[in-house]
């Protein structure tokens, strides 16, 4: 079977995650982008997922041929630890910069892709100004809930959610303390922050 993704004039990461949909529903996929960044990041999941990939010029847009090959590393996406990943997620934007509306488009689209893969975390940890994610409001709250929904724990700092004066608009995950923040990190395989 094949599929067609057009993914003409959708902004990061909704070409990749679009392609990988249909790669897990089909044995050939053609994405068309039409920009090289977008070419890039497709091309570049499609070969980490061991799929051969073909870029074709045309003028309406660059189509990218995608079927199931070698090619000379396949990146695993699953984890080979057997004890826990911990996210930690100290701030409600990604990133360090000027531009806090590019950082809060960041941490919406980290956790849109996080949720579209295979491997997640076991358990992910907001303190600081990052348990703004887990309220009401949040533009990450949709791909927050699907996270816990697929078994994902959430746990947020109580003194924080207090001092920004959340704690009464927490929408997903456990109100938590330091004590159980610190032996999740310390209990965990790897424990990766933002």
């Amino acid at each position: 079977m094949s599929a067609t993704v057009d993914a003409r004039g959708l902004s990061c990461p909704q070409p990749v995650i679009l392609t990988r949909d249909a790669m897990s529903a089909d044995t050939q996929v053609t994405t068309i982008v039409d920009n090289e960044t977008a070419q890039h990041n497709v091309t570049r999941m499609a070969e980490r997922a061991g799929w051969s990939v073909r870029a074709e010029s045309r003028e309406d847009g660059i189509y990218l041929h995608i079927v199931p090959g070698e090619v000379s590393e396949v990146v695993p996406i699953t984890s080979q630890v057997d004890r826990p990943l911990v996210l930690v997620v100290p701030a409600a934007v990604m990133g360090r910069g000027e531009h806090i509306e590019l950082g809060q488009k960041l941490i919406q689209n980290f956790f849109y892709v996080l949720e579209a893969l295979d491997q997640q975390p076991d358990t992910i940890i907001f303190f600081n100004s990052g348990v703004k994610l887990v309220a009401e409001g949040s533009p990450a709250l949709e791909h927050l809930q699907a996270l816990q929904g697929r078994g994902v724990e959430i746990l947020a700092c109580g003194t924080c959610l207090n001092d920004y004066g959340l704690a009464e608009r927490v929408a997903v995950g456990k109100v938590s303390n330091m004590y159980t923040i610190a032996a999740k990190m310390m209990g965990a395989g790897r424990v990766v922050s933002l």
